[in-house]
């Protein structure tokens, strides 16, 4: 059975930093496209970044451009996502899914997905 079971999140002043886990299981995820996304309250779930496992080609939504990092940890089972410069418009629930395809900035284009860490980012 496919599990992913995301961690790290937390609550953390503006400017703050949280870096959150995805460990990945039952499946070979080196060859999987690995994305973050995150719903705020009231909000539909919006796309946050992606890695994909054909050279690690990196993509990020343009809101946390130049703030985040994806990556993917060394037994490639692990996806990583470092947040720096955090605002409260940051808070929201964020989630780690997983796709064979590309993936792309699309929810719909992912299978599967963890149950979300809550990020709250007080001001």
């Amino acid at each position: 059975q496919v599990q992913l079971v995301e961690s790290g999140g937390g609550l953390v002043q503006a400017g703050g930093s949280l870096r959150l886990s995805c460990a990945a299981s039952g499946r070979t995820f080196s060859t999987y496209t690995m994305g973050w996304f995150r719903q705020a309250p009231g909000k539909e779930r919006e796309f946050v970044a992606r890695i994909s496992w054909i050279g690690g080609t990196t993509n990020y939504a343009d809101s946390v451009k130049g703030r985040f990092t994806i990556s993917r940890g060394d037994a490639k089972n692990t996806v990583y996502l470092q947040m720096n410069s955090l605002k409260p418009e940051d808070t929201a629930v964020y989630y780690c899914a997983a796709t064979r395809g590309a993936g792309g900035s699309s929810a719909q284009n992912y299978n599967y997905w963890g149950q979300g860490t809550q990020v709250t980012v007080s001001s």
